[in-house]
């Protein structure tokens, strides 16, 4: 018989607060991450999300709040939870005299969930799935960074999770990595597998993930939905015309904000000028009001807030967006 769908969480946690000292690293978090997803946790360097990971893992104790991993209360029920969660965090540790195969073996055989039967056929198809089988004979002291990541993410990979918990899982990789761990993520998800991706690169965020958490100096600033976040930035519309004074007064009259385009040119030949702040106006009515003020429009776009924008509205600071 199969089994219903749940609906609660896969993580979640109430007021989950880490401190070091005086200092709080994780302050006061209520995040939920819902079953299915592939959810983003974002936010610049050093702003809780590794320690947030660490605690939900069992790996640091909180020092106050609660935390639920797959409808489980932990640390209490560590021991059950952990063999349906796979997780690569900060950075992988291997035997550097032992190959690729050698060290995926070892690791299975130290898990009692594992069945050995199966073991050399799991070990061969983890290291498939990342890429990694014509370098599977070859140890590990002679891996990149890059192989040594993928190797972290095989080792994830053993057995079939319910949840995949993932610190920076593209750091090191080329560009045909990283697109290749963007793929495998979607397909783990789309397979039913909760993931969670820990980054600060908006672009790999942007294009991988379907839900975000966002933190700041150890604070969850914002979460849910990810076009929802990009949503609820403002707009704006970018007119192409060579009447950039006349365009920026008549957008100004509108209620708009006008401001410097990006750039100082367009595919028409002409300045463009940048009007924030939509507010319920219609692109129609805009673009008849530039008209009938004898603006010359050449080209007009809406395009709504990137999350760039969004992001550092919300913390303050900046994120880097490419790897």
């Amino acid at each position: 018989m199969k089994e219903p769908v749940r609906s609660d969480p896969a993580i979640e946690t109430h007021g989950l607060v880490k401190r070091f000292g005086h200092r709080s690293a994780v302050d006061g978090i209520d995040l939920a991450v819902p079953r299915g997803t592939v959810f983003g946790f974002l936010g610049p360097n050093g702003s809780g999300k590794t320690t947030t990971i660490r605690v939900l893992l069992g790996l640091a104790s909180a020092n106050s709040g609660d935390i639920s991993v797959l409808g489980k209360a932990m640390p209490q029920a560590l021991a059950s939870v952990l063999p349906d969660v796979g997780a690569l965090v900060e950075g992988p540790g291997f035997y550097p005299f032992l190959s690729g195969t050698g060290n995926l073996m070892r690791l299975d055989a130290a898990d009692r969930h594992a069945p050995s039967s199966t073991r050399r056929h799991r070990v061969d198809d983890a290291l498939e799935r990342v890429g990694l089988s014509h370098a599977a004979g070859k140890k590990v002291r002679a891996y990149s960074l890059g192989m040594k990541q993928r190797l972290g993410l095989a080792n994830a990979l053993l057995r079939p999770r319910e949840l995949l918990v993932l610190d920076e899982p593209t750091n090191g990789l080329d560009p045909q990595g990283t697109r290749e761990v963007r793929s495998l993520v979607r397909s783990l998800a789309a397979g039913g597998t909760t993931v969670f991706v820990s980054s600060h690169l908006l672009a790999e965020v942007e294009q991988m993930c379907t839900h975000v958490g966002v933190m700041s100096a150890g604070r969850l600033v914002a979460q849910g939905p990810l076009d929802e976040l990009r949503a609820a930035g403002q707009a704006h519309v970018l007119v192409h015309t060579p009447d950039v004074e006349r365009a920026a007064h008549v957008l100004s009259r509108l209620g708009l904000v006008p401001g410097d385009a990006p750039g100082t040119g367009s595919p028409w030949g002409t300045t463009a000028v940048l009007g924030t702040g939509l507010d319920g106006l219609e692109p129609e009515a805009i673009v008849a009001a530039l008209v009938a003020d004898g603006v010359r429009v050449r080209g007009f776009t809406v395009e709504n807030a990137s999350l760039e924008e969004r992001f550092v509205s919300l913390t303050g600071e900046g994120f880097d967006v490419v790897g």
